[in-house]
């Protein structure tokens, strides 16, 4: 995913109001993926969040002290949305290939379960009983399900921690915090 341009960045400007312009811009990418990313199937856009909150997360880092005291915790909530949802991507990322890895054992079974038959008029069922990788089979069926399930866990997390955020009205906040200077700081002011 391409980030967003900043519009509006000033290299003569101050760097709490440039940090301003970054940080806003950085919310809105993240807020764009909703409410696509709140639905289980919509793995790009889940991800494209996961993205989003990591710009967002380091531009926060390093900008924090420009802005009020919210900026910092939402730095922090910013990283637990970010490492939740590279979590949900790692599911979503290692359940083909472990679809893939049955697939070729499959495969290799059925062609090895076809040698062994040789020049039979059909199939003894005891050959298929005795194919090669059916232990194979079962660890790796066992591992798609604990994926599986594991995701589905971790997306219901994700939902709560979304609404979680929405309750406490982040995005709000964050905004405000970005639009204050805090009293006495001379970070982001022209010297």
């Amino acid at each position: 995913m391409k980030a967003r341009k900043v519009k509006g960045l000033d290299p003569a400007g101050t760097l709490g109001d440039n940090a301003e312009r970054i940080v806003a811009a950085r919310l809105d990418e993240l807020w764009s993926f909703v409410p696509r990313a709140l639905d289980p199937a919509e793995v790009e856009a889940l991800h494209d969040m996961r993205i989003a909150a990591k710009r967002l997360r380091y531009v926060l880092e390093v900008t924090e002290p420009c802005f009020g005291p919210y900026a910092r915790q939402a730095g922090r909530r910013t990283k637990e949305l970010q490492d939740l949802l590279g979590e949900v991507h790692d599911c979503d990322v290692l359940a083909p290939r472990v679809l893939g890895l049955i697939g070729t054992a499959r495969t290799e079974a059925v062609v090895e379960v076809v040698r062994r038959a040789g020049d039979a008029e059909d199939l003894d069922p005891a050959l298929a009983a005795d194919a090669p990788h059916r232990e194979a089979w079962r660890g790796l069926e066992a591992l798609l399900v604990h994926l599986r399930a594991r995701r589905e866990l971790l997306f219901a997390r994700f939902l709560t921690f979304w609404a979680e955020l929405e309750r406490e009205g982040f995005r709000a906040r964050l905004e405000y915090a970005i639009g204050e200077r805090p009293a006495g700081s001379t970070v982001g002011t022209p010297s």
